[in-house]
């Protein structure tokens, strides 16, 4: 894309049109992907997209409108196109188009360039192969697969603010399946990484996982001591991470209305978002509005410190954007969400975790996350799997039951967490990250 080109049409048309308060926002994005089964390249994809996309006020109205089409006469009528639609806005929210912060800071995760497409069949390939190696009872249906993407992000506007961000990110997966007699079972791992030696333990991963399952038995209804796993508690947060939202909050939408400064968790519970976080691939300095981002603690030692603003919602409040107006794209609008948002560690070994709680569950999988979760009332009820802790160590493996109660609740309940935390692989802005956390008292719907 020229976008350089491009912007001098938009400036010279929004010139034209008497625009003083304009924003222009371009990304290009190029992506692949890939998958395995029996040994074959099952699947490939690649593609490039991207667009441009011009924002005015006009009488105290945002006016959006984006195109894909990079012409002269195109980018003279998105100008006129965002004009008019300005117009029929309806909103009386503020509106702004920001000067700019005073400083920003540099990201930890430079971009690199995106693998060749035969190295990213490869990594696959080579994973499917390790993975039947792993055991004998490693069965057909077992698929591997990976991905990479690359983005850049350019925003200027009619204050002379110029910025722009590169990012890329690469991965790969094994979805193991296990047979032993009729019992079929599954183990699905995941990891980013730069080159095929970051994945070489993911095979092994895979297979534990799905075997650890077999066998599995159910359990009596009730309430259990629990430790979730911090691939499942970083699900959690993810379902529930609207409820941050000063939005929401403004709607009356969210349990957090009215909390600032006040316990919403236990003591040991410190929940952060950070834009540069160094396990993070993808990185930003800016939002989708071009403030700063920084690290925040949204919840430090139990107690919720700030909500998450963009511009609109900040000045409502009176407060200064946390730099949270993300974009999903060059034809988004601004919407608030967070950027690596993290449950941080405590001192707990998995071993303590388990063995000070000496009897209960440990739930390694949540099911049906997006229908079981309410954002807005907190409440959930997810079908669950894990294992049974006995004398403070694993046990039998537990499938089929259900776990439920209030997102809050749970948050006030964690009584220790574990000292490692589990990154998930992002595919945007946003990537959610969690230690293990001991939960007391979980409602458990079993046999």
């Amino acid at each position: 894309m020229n976008f350089e080109q491009m912007k001098e049409y938009l400036v010279a048309a929004a010139k034209v049109a008497g625009l003083t308060e304009y924003e222009i926002y371009a990304t290009s994005n190029r992506e692949m992907s890939t998958e395995t089964l029996k040994g074959e390249i099952s699947s490939f994809s690649s593609g490039e997209s991207g667009g441009i996309s011009f924002r005015c006020i006009v009488n105290g109205k945002m006016g959006y409108a984006s195109s894909e089409l990079l012409t002269r006469e195109e980018m003279e009528a998105l100008v006129d196109r965002a004009i008019d639609n300005a117009k029929n806005i309806e909103n009386d929210d503020e509106v702004f188009i920001f000067p700019g912060s005073k400083h920003y800071e540099a990201v930890t995760a430079p971009a690199c360039d995106l693998p060749e497409a035969g190295t990213l069949k490869n990594w696959a390939l080579d994973l499917e192969k390790k993975t039947y190696a792993e055991h004998p009872s490693v069965s057909d249906g077992t698929q591997t697969g990976a991905i990479a993407f690359e983005s850049n992000i350019m925003l200027c506007n009619s204050h002379g603010l110029e910025l722009t961000n590169h990012v890329s990110a690469s991965g790969a997966y094994v979805d193991a399946i296990v047979k032993e007699g009729d019992e079929a079972v599954s183990g699905f791992k995941i990891k980013s990484g730069r080159d095929a030696t970051v994945f070489e333990a993911l095979p092994g991963e895979a297979v534990e996982k799905a075997r650890g399952k077999l066998g599995a038995v159910t359990v009596e209804s009730g309430k259990y001591d629990c430790v979730i796993s911090g691939e499942q508690m970083r699900t959690l947060l993810s379902a529930f991470s609207s409820m941050f939202s000063a939005k929401m909050v403004q709607h009356g939408m969210s349990l957090l209305k009215g909390k600032l400064g006040e316990k919403i968790a236990s003591d040991v519970v410190t929940v952060t978002d950070d834009p540069r976080r160094p396990e993070c691939d993808v990185q930003t300095s800016f939002d989708g509005e071009g403030v700063a981002t920084y690290r925040k603690c949204v919840i430090e030692q139990g107690e919720l410190r700030t909500y998450l603003y963009d511009l609109t919602t900040a000045k409502k409040d009176g407060v200064a954007s946390t730099g949270n107006g993300q974009r999903g794209s060059y034809a988004s609008s601004v919407s608030i969400a967070p950027y690596c948002f993290c449950l941080e560690a405590g001192d707990k070994t998995q071993d303590e975790l388990f063995g000070e709680m000496g009897e209960g569950l440990y739930i390694t999988e949540l099911k049906g996350i997006h229908a079981g979760a309410n954002a807005v009332t907190g409440d959930f009820s997810l079908e669950s799997a894990g294992f049974r802790i006995r004398d403070g160590k694993i046990a039998e493996a537990v499938k089929t039951f259900t776990i439920a109660g209030n997102f809050l609740e749970l948050l006030k309940n964690i009584d220790a967490i574990g000292d490692e935390i589990r990154f998930g692989f992002t595919g945007g802005f946003t990537s959610f990250a969690s230690a293990d956390v001991r939960v007391r008292g979980i409602s458990v719907a079993g046999k």
